[in-house]
């Protein structure tokens, strides 16, 4: 998954914080502006619109302060045009994994059923139900707290959302019908994660982050299983870091996938699409 957190602010040290009188935006302001958040005039924007009163704003202002990712403060991203309920200790959806969505779209407009493995809070799994007629979506985590985010997420768009490890999560009728199975793998070599920035390494889970010590355990995994998991043409699309692309279109390829590199400039963003041959066998 990817080593940045979703927000460019990253709070150093914690300021004094607010009082639970009501609010002004220059006070918030000053508390996340003291507290390193580079963005404070946003973030305060987005808290003052969220709380419900003056208390729980002040609540989220110390929450932030503290060092907690924003969209667990606010309790929400923005994803891919939707908004994406986010829990505290749940991984956040990343701006660059839209690209993925997209590529997605790109690769089969048409899908009709779409498996998200590694799911989070189900924001991959949402966005392509959105934008999929009537796609049969599903989703898997092995962390209950993530299965119960996306499974809210879900609900509005017909998905479905189970937990378990990889494809042992998924219901049997699923294999060789799945014509897009994203999968956003933790990819963080082990030796790396304690250099993240503190709101991803302190505040979100671990197996989100952590994918071995080249990064690439949970991909192995979930390539191992494509072939028999897609429909013949469908392909499997997962996230990855620009110095592992090559070694983790290998194990794409040695999976007996077509394999391709789409790489956005903009948003950093680099995802590998994998499509099962339309006939053959895997080797």
């Amino acid at each position: 998954m990817p080593p940045t957190p979703a927000t460019p602010s990253t709070p150093s040290s914690p300021a004094d914080p607010p009082s639970r009188t009501p609010l002004s935006s220059a006070r918030v302001v000053s508390a996340l502006r003291a507290a390193g958040c580079v963005f404070a005039e946003d973030e305060a924007e987005l808290i003052l619109a969220t709380a419900r009163c003056a208390e729980e704003a002040a609540s989220m202002v110390d929450r932030r302060v503290a060092g907690l990712p924003l969209e667990q403060v606010l309790g929400w991203a923005r994803f891919h045009g939707l908004r994406i309920t986010v829990e505290t200790g749940v991984f956040v959806p990343r701006r660059r994994t839209e690209f993925l969505v997209d590529q997605a779209l790109a690769a089969a407009p048409e899908a009709g059923v779409v498996v998200d493995l590694c799911c989070g809070s189900g924001a991959l799994g949402a966005a392509l139900a959105a934008a999929l007629d009537g796609a049969e979506v599903h989703a898997a985590d092995i962390d209950p707290a993530a299965v119960r985010c996306a499974r809210r997420n879900l609900a509005a768009v017909g998905g479905r959302a189970h937990q378990g490890d990889l494809y042992d999560a998924l219901p049997a009728g699923l294999r060789g019908r799945v014509d897009v199975l994203t999968a956003n793998v933790p990819y963080v070599p082990t030796a790396e994660v304690p250099l993240l920035p503190a709101e991803a390494r302190d505040h979100e889970p671990l197996v989100a982050l952590d994918g071995g010590a080249d990064g690439l355990d949970v991909l192995r995994r979930v390539a191992a299983g494509a072939h028999e998991w897609l429909a013949p043409g469908g392909c499997l699309l997962t996230e990855t870091g620009e110095h592992q692309a090559a070694a983790a279109g290998e194990v794409l390829t040695r999976a007996g996938l077509t394999t391709r590199l789409a790489v956005s400039e903009e948003l950093y963003a680099h995802v590998l699409i994998g499509v099962r041959p339309l006939t053959g066998v895997r080797p």
